[in-house]
């Protein structure tokens, strides 16, 4: 799950974060190696482990508390009633962060956790509409889902900014004269941009189109 989470994030050009438990020589599974060298383009890979850190069982739990705490819900798909998610989850919620999850069959003890949180008030989930109804401002820059893909919708102000870099690389300085804006409220309008990984911030403050929409 975890792996083609990621994988698929970093061919669809998002942005994703992988927290190891391990230290960050040391890939787990080694496999992954080449995914975590797709991660570190597309966003980061990080640990509270030292160097040389080996992947034992005890520092999972104390890994998953960095997920949910950077995130801002957590959306558990399958758990068992011991499993590492179920863990997740009530760390999530110490952390006053959403909890939702996937049901499954009443008969299968690989859902048997993910059903108990439904069971406990985390809130159902069948569609990714779903999660953006309980966050609506990780929700605001995208439209409506329409077969797994998301549009993208933009404000006024991010649609100028995006026209203005269709024609290619620009300094800030250059796109606020052309919007005739101040250079503030351009790089506050950029950064939200680059965060949707719509545009990529080069050396020297300029700025290029990252995703032509």
């Amino acid at each position: 799950m975890d792996t083609g989470s990621h994988a698929e994030t970093c061919k669809m050009g998002g942005r994703t974060m992988a927290v190891l438990g391990s230290g960050l020589d040391v890939v787990y599974p080694p496999e992954n190696k080449k995914l975590v060298e797709m991660i570190c383009e597309k966003g980061a890979v990080v640990t509270e482990l030292a160097f040389g850190a080996k992947p034992d069982a005890m520092n999972f739990p104390r890994r998953n508390r960095i997920i949910s705490g950077l995130t801002c819900g957590t959306v558990v798909t399958e758990a068992g009633l011991k499993s590492g998610a179920l863990i997740t989850a009530y760390q999530a919620l110490e952390q006053n962060r959403e909890v939702f999850a996937v049901p499954g069959s009443i008969f299968s003890q690989q859902h048997a956790g993910s059903n108990k949180l439904i069971r406990e008030g985390a809130k159902l989930v069948a569609t990714v509409e779903d999660v953006l109804e309980e966050l609506p401002a990780q929700g605001e820059l995208f439209g409506k889902m329409d077969n797994g893909i998301s549009t993208i919708k933009l404000s006024k102000d991010e649609r100028s900014i995006v026209d203005v870099l269709r024609n290619g690389e620009l300094h800030v300085d250059k796109i606020s004269e052309i919007l005739h804006t101040q250079t503030a409220n351009v790089l506050s309008t950029l950064l939200k941009l680059e965060l949707a990984g719509i545009v990529q911030q080069q050396p020297g403050k300029n700025f290029v189109l990252k995703k032509r929409i």
